[in-house]
């Protein structure tokens, strides 16, 4: 068997290749295919290209902001996710300012629920984990959490980068 640092190196070249350099991909909009009908990417719908991959399974409309819940996020954020993430900054892991200006909220949910999912089938998790060289780990969110968390995400996005 080889040397763990090898296999690494070996894996991250090889998602490398496989992303093609398409760069940080698709905004939060999306196209106008069928929900359910294969997209181009493979064999993701067209729903899972924009919204990724995991128990998330409807479109989650954007309402006025829930400053209650946006609170609770902010704590879950704190505790989970803060050590690898910050907002005006590339980090550990990219920089999440105005990700649900790039992304829908159900992809940012699907990304903190199932990354080991997106990281293995969806082409822009492929590409994040190529240029970050680390994957999230999953922390054990709760789909509720995951929901506070997105909706602090889309607060902190109202905010000037200079906070």
């Amino acid at each position: 068997m080889g040397h763990p640092i090898s296999l690494s190196i070996l894996a991250l070249t090889l998602v490398a290749a496989a992303c093609g350099g398409r760069g940080d991909a698709a905004p939060a909009g999306g196209g106008a295919a069928a929900e359910g009908a294969p997209a181009s990417s493979g064999e993701l719908t067209a729903f899972e290209l924009k919204n990724g991959i995991g128990p998330i399974k409807t479109e989650i409309a954007a309402r006025p902001l829930d400053h209650a819940m946006a609170e609770r996020g902010e704590k879950v954020f704190e505790g989970k996710c803060s050590a690898c993430h910050k907002f005006n900054e590339k980090y550990v892991g990219p920089s999440l300012g105005k990700v649900t200006e790039r992304r829908t909220i159900a992809y940012v949910m699907n990304m903190m629920l199932n990354p080991e999912g997106m990281y293995t089938r969806h082409p822009v998790a492929k590409q994040l984990l190529a240029e970050h060289l680390t994957q999230m780990p999953n922390v054990g969110l709760t789909q509720d959490e995951a929901r506070d968390v997105a909706e602090y995400l889309r607060e902190q996005a109202t905010k000037p980068e200079s906070e």
